[in-house]
């Protein structure tokens, strides 16, 4: 059981056994309602056939919501990303999950992402594609290459702003930090 366990992201040898020997000390009851909602979940939970987030019915609750602005879409790398964003409460747009980002060096091409079906996507309504991938590599690499795909068909293309984070002091900021921090700098 440990094995299955260490197969998860970020779970190593020692979490996994920690997590085996926990599910073998619960009640028979527990380690069959786990089991069970795992393969529940992995047989009802597939892509949103609009934004490609996952959801448990074909079409997502975000993309049936009527009340959100389809002015505007936000791409992001991730599901997680969409729960970030959804916990703020700030954001009323519509969403696209790329489901990874673009990297060379772990054969993972703009073929492997939800490209196409992202793209599908900018007719009518859309005005605006705000690029929210993580500031490393990757993201950028990505946020570039759809911009490029994207700007020519006469639509606004947006960056998430970077900066320091509220709380952060100065002197541990790398150079890249805040460099975007004074460039994305806001009148008082």
């Amino acid at each position: 059981m440990a094995e299955q366990f260490a197969r998860l992201p970020n779970v190593g040898r020692k979490t996994a056994q920690r997590y085996a020997f926990y599910v073998l000390s619960q009640p028979p009851e527990f380690a069959r309602a786990f089991a069970e909602a795992l393969l529940d979940s992995s047989g009802s939970i597939k892509r949103c056939s609009v934004c490609q987030n996952l959801s448990d019915e074909p079409v997502c609750s975000i993309c049936q919501n009527q009340a959100r602005d389809r002015s505007i879409i936000c791409v992001v790398a991730d599901p997680r990303d969409v729960i970030a964003f959804e916990r703020l409460r700030e954001y009323n747009g519509l969403y696209h999950v790329l489901h990874g980002l673009i990297s060379p060096m772990e054969g993972v091409g703009p073929e492997q992402l939800t490209v196409k079906e992202l793209l599908s996507r900018l007719t009518g309504e859309v005005k605006e594609v705000v690029m929210a991938t993580n500031p490393t590599v990757e993201g950028e690499a990505t946020a570039m290459y759809l911009s490029r795909l994207i700007k020519p068909m006469g639509l606004k293309v947006s960056r998430l702003a970077y900066g320091l984070p509220a709380g952060g002091n100065l002197e541990y900021a790398d150079d890249i930090t805040l460099c975007r921090a004074l460039e994305g700098r806001n009148e008082m």
